[in-house]
């Protein structure tokens, strides 16, 4: 029986206490490997090429360039990994910030090693992961979507709404609705535009929020 992959992992923390711990952490699970630690995201896009990793943890208050400034390039550059940012800060802004950007996680530095090992196993299967109290803040940092009354949606459309809540990507949605990645893409789109969100992570927060008015 072949092994399963192991994830590659890329730490960007300036607190080289912080990454030594994480790393040791990690690399007690069979299916993590550390391939690099970079001190800022300066450092992280210029290892992007050479190291090639599956998912970023990423800090937010680092010098240079912050958290979001970093996810900011990596969007613009097509990365194609897992992004979370892992990080002390629950202000609103912060976080509004990273769901715009499209983070795959948005994880504080003050929960259990256990479940940042199960995040980080669930962001890699396409969930979006978000810390446990964190929903409620996402929900007010995000501005106000119209009113549930003022949107109609097909059954299609509340099929594809939860499946975003649930954290699914587009290609896993597909599969389990029995469409194409490309007609759930159409979906996300149609969907966005009737809750006049701009993101499917905002979509995401909003049907946490909403989902049993959904109708």
């Amino acid at each position: 029986m072949n092994p399963s992959p192991r994830h590659r992992i890329l730490l960007v923390d300036d607190h080289p206490m912080m990454r030594r711990g994480i790393r040791q952490m990690l690399e007690l699970e069979d299916d993590f490997i550390i391939v690099g630690e970079a001190n800022h995201g300066a450092e992280a896009l210029a290892l992007l090429d050479s190291l090639q990793p599956d998912l970023i943890l990423l800090d937010n208050n680092m010098p240079q360039m912050n958290g979001l400034e970093t996810l900011r390039h990596l969007r613009a550059q097509d990365f194609a990994g897992k992004v979370l940012l892992f990080t002390v800060s629950d202000a609103e802004d912060d976080i509004r910030d990273a769901l715009r950007l499209d983070a795959d996680g948005y994880l504080l530095k003050d929960m259990e090693p256990e479940l940042l090992i199960q995040y980080i196993r669930d962001a890699m299967d396409g969930v979006l992961v978000i810390s446990p109290g964190l929903t409620r803040v996402m929900a007010q940092a995000l501005r106000s979507p119209p009113r549930q009354n003022e949107v109609e949606l097909t059954e299609r459309e509340r099929q594809v709404l939860r499946s975003i809540a649930s954290g699914y990507s587009n290609k896993v949605i597909g599969h389990k609705l029995g469409i194409t990645e490309g007609t759930v893409k159409v979906h996300v789109k149609n969907l966005l535009h009737k809750l006049g969100l701009r993101s499917r992570v905002e979509a995401a927060v909003w049907a946490m929020e909403h989902l049993r008015q959904v109708s």
